[in-house]
């Protein structure tokens, strides 16, 4: 018992869980619309959750040749805005967000891309689902894709 720290003796519970717990690493991202705190006039960045999804929806919204050094990091989806509205565009949209978020964002894993079309106002509503690995939550982020006349 001479190794042993008093503190180690007490832990009860699920000791699974604290393992994952005690592992979670702080994410931070810069918030793109530079909200600034009212104190201290900084930018408030996003934290954890809020970091992850907003780095995924950049991703999402970047085209190829967006990023210097990094051309093909994106999803490339207003490149098929100018497509007919079909399935096969459909099926694009849905290859394009697979490849961009299994080769860039390793800390989400994909449950359901949803892309539904709007003939009417020549949009793309997107609903990615996905779990975050860390923590094992579930959360979504919605792109609409507009076409301007």
């Amino acid at each position: 018992m001479a190794g042993i720290i008093q503190s180690d003796k007490s832990i009860t519970g699920d000791v699974a869980k604290a393992r994952i717990v005690s592992r979670k690493k702080p994410h931070r991202d810069l918030d793109l619309s530079l909200k600034t705190h009212p104190i201290r006039k900084d930018i408030i960045p996003l934290k954890d959750d809020n970091a992850i999804k907003n780095a995924l929806r950049n991703l999402l919204v970047s085209n190829f040749y967006d990023r210097p050094f990094s051309r093909d990091k994106g999803a490339n989806l207003k490149g098929l805005l100018f497509e007919p509205a079909d399935v096969f565009t459909k099926i694009s949209l849905k290859r394009n967000i697979e490849s961009v978020v299994k080769k860039y964002e390793p800390r989400v894993a994909l449950r359901e891309i949803i892309v539904n079309d709007d003939p009417d106002s020549n949009s793309y509503n997107i609903n990615v689902n996905f779990k975050i690995k860390e923590n094992d939550t579930a959360e979504s982020v919605t792109i609409v894709l507009r076409r301007l006349k």
